[in-house]
């Protein structure tokens, strides 16, 4: 009798470790609207290790990996499951497979059947009251408020990202952004909240809501005309009460992955009137105060004195340049320094910015420094406004007293010329003319060197030949030449306009183009700031030089519609010569 319920037991073990091992796929659905979730399950009879889920394709992964395990035991039998679940939603309409999973179950590598799902048009969704998707795609809005919707060029507007949710469902704060707005024709700075959301009450299409402000953005619109606002997306987790209950009758929540958008905003930027525009209007948008100040007016030659101009207010600070000071020729007046004290709040940029100026006066006197004027655009009034500073009269009392020139007598009057006989005197009118010696041309020296130079050169025009020849059957050789010739070009034109911003700009960034093809081989319709990034690296040009090339192309790119300073200017294009410089070295 021991020996046949040892035999038995055998046979259960045997059973047990010879068991068939399922490892599958399985969809909610086979077949789903665009606007729709797919769940996708990976289910296994026996733990497993490494598991490798497929890349998706065709689907943004929403949700998931979730995993559950299931280990039970009924009559003395056991049952085991483990999942990984995925929530996908499509991307485009068609037939899509997802492929292969991959898992480790006891040494063996087990690969799930790949499964085939169709997509189709957009469904209508059942407005049932009982359908987890449906209560949370009504219970939950994400909305972007904005402030003007037509403001004047680099007039401020701020965009406030609400997400609303009313009492119906709950949300934890384990959303996460999918689309992030990139704002390509706006100056743009976040309001930074330091991850603390305030929940506030409100209303939402006239029913009661409560809602968090996720971001809150400045922007400072760079062109005229209709400009888009890209829509921020996130993926929300949000749980919705179900019609089951637990043990003490309470209902249980289920929680549903969704997709919401604050949709595109469209703005109408309007351009700055030109009636009334000023000639010293410089791009200052906003409402302003000027000053200009001298931390001394009396002083001794070679001494120094700070000149102050300053701006304060609020408006576009950071995106307009400041009036030059204008000092009398015998001042000598250094580069100014900038300085700014700006705060971006959700109004807008406020505070004060401002150009110091060293100058040094070198002789003795009393030096004017005329009134300096600022133009301004003032929105509120729509109007033009100009301020004007005081006349700063700087006096040297000790130094050396500067050279003038007191003669007066220069043109005082009128002399006759009186014509007298040796009036031409200094003409020589007697010649002592010699004959020049006349010697055989076909017996001199210089019949014999120009005989024999040809014979010279023909060695040299023969070898000049085949080296011309060389060079024009080195296509890729004389594309490089070409392109370097071109690179040097612009840069030198580029070098030619420091003064004028957008002639400058647009002249670096074809040099900075037509040294790539140059150097890379490849054609301007893959300039792609990945590829070259990528060309770069594989060539051997250390990461901080690629960073410093791309950094160089994106402020060519943004130069063009925010003001740059001539020192800015200046050093774009001292950096344009050392980036080059430095690739040059580390390609190989």
């Amino acid at each position: 009798m021991k020996r046949m319920h040892a035999f038995f037991l055998l046979c259960l073990l045997t059973f047990g470790v010879h068991a068939q091992v399922s490892f599958e796929a399985k969809v909610s659905k086979k077949q789903l609207g665009i606007n729709e979730r797919l769940r996708i399950d990976f289910e296994m009879n026996q733990d497993g290790d490494n598991f490798t889920p497929p890349d998706f394709d065709g689907f943004r992964v929403v949700g998931g990996p979730n995993q559950a395990i299931s280990n039970s035991y009924i009559n003395g039998k056991r049952t085991y499951s483990k999942t990984y679940s995925y929530f996908l939603s499509p991307l485009s309409k068609g037939t899509v497979t997802i492929k292969q999973a991959t898992i480790d179950i006891n040494g063996e590598l087990y690969k799930t059947t790949p499964v085939t799902v169709t997509i189709t048009e957009a469904v209508e969704r059942p407005k049932d009251g009982n359908d987890a998707e449906y209560v949370a795609s009504e219970n939950v809005h994400l909305v972007a408020e904005v402030s003007k919707t037509n403001p004047y060029l680099n007039e401020s507007l701020t965009v406030v990202y609400k997400l609303y949710v009313s009492d119906e469902v709950s949300i934890t704060s384990n959303w996460r952004e999918i689309d992030t707005p990139k704002y390509a024709d706006f100056w743009s700075q976040n309001i930074d909240t330091q991850g603390n959301f305030k929940i506030y009450e409100g209303t939402y299409q006239g029913r009661p809501y409560r809602y968090v402000i996720l971001r809150t953005t400045v922007l400072y619109p760079q062109k005229t005309g209709e400009l888009e606002i890209e829509p921020l997306v996130l993926d929300v987790p949000i749980d919705v009460q179900s019609n089951r209950r637990d043990l003490f009758g309470r209902r249980l929540m289920t929680r549903v992955n969704k997709t919401i958008s604050a949709g595109k905003r469209t703005i109408n930027v309007k351009p700055l009137p030109e009636e009334g525009k000023p000639v010293t209007f410089s791009g200052a948008v906003g409402d302003f105060d000027f000053k200009v100040s001298s931390d001394k007016t009396t002083l001794d030659a070679n001494e120094s004195l700070e000149l102050k101009i300053e701006v304060g207010g609020k408006g576009n600070l950071k995106l307009f340049n400041l009036p030059s000071a204008k000092t009398p020729s015998s001042l000598e007046v250094y580069d100014p320094e900038r300085s700014e004290n700006v705060q971006t709040t959700a109004s807008g940029m406020s505070g004060t910015v401002s150009e110091t100026y060293v100058v040094v006066p070198q002789s003795k006197g009393e030096y004017p420094i005329r009134p300096i004027t600022f133009s301004f655009f003032n929105p509120k009034t729509e109007t033009y406004e100009t301020k004007t500073s005081e006349e700063i009269v700087i006096s040297v009392e000790n130094g050396p007293v500067p050279v003038t020139n007191n003669d007066n007598t220069t043109a005082s009057s009128k002399q006759n010329v009186v014509q007298s006989g040796n009036s031409f005197k200094y003409v020589k009118l007697d010649s002592n003319l010699q004959p020049i010696a006349t010697t055989p041309f076909f017996t001199s020296r210089t019949f014999w060197i120009l005989l024999g130079v040809p014979f010279l050169l023909i060695p040299l025009l023969i070898l000049a030949g085949k080296k011309r020849k060389e060079r024009q059957a080195d296509v890729a050789g004389n594309r490089l030449r070409k392109a370097n010739r071109l690179a040097k070009k612009y840069l030198s034109e580029a070098k030619k306009n420091v003064n004028n911003k957008a002639v400058f700009y647009e002249a670096l960034e074809r040099a900075l183009h037509n040294y790539l093809r140059a150097k890379l081989s490849i054609e301007t319709s893959e300039f792609s700031k990945e590829r070259i990034k990528g060309l770069l690296l594989e060539r051997g040009v250390e990461p901080p030089t690629v960073d410093s090339f791309l950094a160089l192309l994106k402020s060519c790119e943004f130069a063009r519609y925010t003001p740059a300073s001539n020192v800015a200017i200046q050093q774009d294009y001292e950096k344009a010569v050392s980036v080059i410089s430095e690739i040059d070295k580390q390609l190989k």
